[in-house]
C-alpha cells in the first residue's frame, strides 16, 4: 500500500471516530470527550508523535479532563445559585449515576431532575420552589453541553493541527 493511502485511511477513519465522540456529546452517557480523547491516542501511537504531537495530545489530555467534569460542576453549581441546597444537588447526581444504569441515555438526567425536584420539596416544603432548583439543575447542563461540545472541537481542531502539519 502506498504511504499517503495509509496516512488517508488512519486520518480519515480517526476523524471518524472523532465526530462519532462529538455526536456522542448529546448523549449524556456517551463519555464523548474520552471518545475523541482516545482517538487522538490511537493516532499518536500508529502515525507517531513527534514534538508537536506531544504537545497537542498534552492540551488535548487537559482538554478532555477538563470537559468531563464542567457538567457536574455547572449542573451543581447552577442548581445551588437557584435555592438548593448542597447536600440536595450531591444526592441529585447520586440518583443521576444510577439513573444512567436504570435507563441507559436519559435516564440519569431524568432522575438528577426528578430527586433534586424531590429533596427540595421535601426540604422547603414548597413546589415552586423546588421547581425553581430543578431548573437551575436543567439549565447547568443545558450549558455544560454547549461548553462539552466547544471542548470537542477545540480537541479535533488540535489533532487536525497536529496530523496534517
Amino acid at each position: 500500500m502506498y504511504p499517503w493511502l495509509s496516512k488517508i485511511l488512519l486520518e480519515s477513519f480517526v476523524l471518524s471516530f472523532m465526530l462519532i465522540g462529538l455526536i456522542g456529546l448529546a448523549v449524556p452517557i456517551v463519555p464523548g470527550l474520552v471518545i475523541i480523547w482516545l482517538a487522538a491516542l490511537g493516532y499518536g501511537i500508529f502515525a507517531g508523535f513527534g514534538t508537536l504531537g506531544w504537545v497537542m495530545f498534552a492540551i488535548i489530555t487537559i482538554l478532555m479532563i477538563a470537559g468531563s467534569v464542567v457538567d457536574n460542576i455547572l449542573m451543581g453549581t447552577q442548581a445551588h445559585q437557584s435555592g438548593a441546597a448542597w447536600w440536595s444537588v450531591l444526592i441529585a447526581l447520586i440518583a443521576g449515576i444510577a439513573g444512567n444504569f436504570a435507563l441507559p441515555v436519559i435516564g440519569g438526567v431524568l432522575a438528577a431532575l426528578l430527586a433534586l425536584f424531590l429533596v427540595e420539596w421535601i426540604r422547603r416544603k414548597n413546589w415552586r420552589e423546588a421547581l425553581t432548583a430543578m431548573k437551575g439543575m436543567a439549565l447547568g447542563c443545558g450549558w455544560a453541553f454547549v461548553i462539552r461540545f466547544i471542548i470537542g472541537v477545540i480537541m479535533i481542531g488540535l489533532w487536525m493541527i497536529w496530523a496534517w502539519t
